[in-house]
């Protein structure tokens, strides 16, 4: 074959084409929904991943969270409920030595982290905004992945003396100092006046994850010492047996609000490899257990295994995707199959003629080809851009976040290349294997 005939046999094929514009049409119309069902669906796909990789980085990788719980589970009987009330007077909830024999008693742990959350009116320059307070320590940080854009973290020396110095959010900083540097500034917390020694990069943060994850814009918290917090707000620091005794009476005789006897509203307990987090979090249910005299007053949540579970129910959907896609693809390819097959035998004299002055069976072969290829690859271009728009659209009406990826695009117009080409070749075999003398006499 010489190379000089492609462009030949390339407008023969794209003069049929323009002469039967409608049939071409109609032929395309299976690649470009097919086409358009790859693009959506790996733009899904990408997004998804996108979505459970920025939820991952949210919540912390390999980490195990410890909540306290406070209320009775309903439908228990009534001999239940009064048998977990006699018990729960001798449990301590979750406390800061939880935290402590934790960290000394099970391997294969990075940190424990203990949080405790209080809301409060904070007061700076003459603005004032009701905040998140949270007293946590050095390891919090990293085990939440927060990232500092200024200042420093609190050091062992000010945990340690319970100092009143704070860090805050991105959030924080916009609200109370949007035009000067906040470090060495003072932020008033109720009635406890705290130094900003540090300041966090923003987290972008969405309505849905907030609402998805359960969790909170932490760009307006403002951090302290864990220590400072429990030395400053008496009430949750429970530290004595008459203290706990105290509270879970109140707990008790409370029906509609039970009062929190736990000291702390968060353990956040991250282990060293992903491996060890199912045997660690079996161990930390049962050593917590028995700390809490058999009461279990907390709950254990690993957010990997949520988001793990959740990825595969993605992939499961995605699949699904796929095979409606594939079907479309099929079906369009099926498509420009009978058509070709049908315009063989409506050209047959055409192929004769063309033969009889020189055409050889290679130039019939490559003009059949290239008309499935131009129709197919034609449908994939529409298909590429309806289904861009398809993903906007989707994105745009939904919660379901879309990426559109330079390899959705490129597989998508590989895709619609290969399928002219696979189903052009049989047609055009059909063809090129016409007898010119019989062809010629055809009507």
């Amino acid at each position: 074959m010489k190379i000089h005939k492609l462009p030949h046999n390339f407008f023969i094929a794209l003069e049929a084409i323009v002469q039967n514009k409608s049939r071409a049409l109609l032929t395309s119309l299976g690649i470009v929904f097919g086409v358009a069902s790859v693009i959506a669906m790996l733009a899904i796909g990408q997004g998804a991943q996108q979505e459970i990789l920025e939820q991952m980085k949210l919540l912390g990788t390999n980490n195990i969270i410890v909540k306290p719980v406070t209320e009775q589970e309903e439908g228990k009987l009534e001999e239940d409920e009064k048998d977990t009330s006699e018990k729960q007077r001798f449990t301590p909830g979750l406390n800061l030595q939880d935290a402590l024999s934790i960290a000394r008693t099970i391997p294969h742990l990075r940190s424990v982290s203990p949080e405790v959350l209080v809301e409060s009116l904070a007061i700076s320059g003459g603005r004032k905004r009701t905040v998140k307070l949270a007293g946590v320590d050095r390891a919090y940080f990293a085990a939440s992945n927060f990232t500092l854009a200024d200042g420093r973290l609190f050091s062992d020396y000010q945990i340690e003396n319970a100092l009143p110095v704070c860090v805050i959010g991105h959030g924080i900083k916009a609200r109370f100092f949007p035009k000067r540097d906040p470090l060495g500034q003072q932020i008033k917390c109720g009635k406890l006046w705290l130094t900003i020694i540090g300041v966090l990069e923003e987290r972008k943060i969405s309505e849905k994850q907030i609402t998805h994850l359960g969790i909170r814009d932490y760009n307006l918290d403002i951090y302290t010492p864990v220590t400072t917090l429990l030395l400053r707000y008496q009430n949750r620091s429970l530290v004595t047996k008459d203290d706990i005794m105290r509270a879970s009476r109140r707990w008790r005789d409370q029906d509609d609000e039970p009062v929190n006897y736990h000291q702390l509203d968060r353990l956040i307990v991250q282990v060293s490899d992903s491996k060890h987090i199912l045997p660690v979090a079996d161990i930390l249910s049962r050593m917590l257990e028995r700390r809490h005299n058999r009461v279990v007053d907390f709950e254990i949540v690993v957010p990997e295994l949520l988001l793990q579970q959740e990825q595969r129910t993605r992939a499961i959907f995605n699949i699904v995707l796929g095979a409606i896609a594939s079907i479309s693809l099929l079906v369009g390819g099926i498509g420009i199959m009978n058509i070709m097959l049908a315009s063989v035998l409506e050209r047959i004299k055409e192929i004769g003629i063309r033969m009889a002055v020189g055409a050889t069976q290679t130039d019939i072969v490559l003009q059949f080809v290239m008309e499935a290829m131009i129709i197919s690859l034609s449908g994939g271009i529409a298909g590429i851009i309806l289904g861009v728009l398809m993903s906007y659209f989707i994105e745009s009406i939904t919660d379901i976040k879309t990426i559109i990826s330079p390899l959705a695009v490129g597989v998508s117009f590989l895709v619609s290349i290969s399928v002219g080409l696979v189903f052009g070749i049989n047609p055009a075999r059909r063809a090129a294997a016409q007898d010119p003398i019989v062809s010629l006499r055809y009507e």
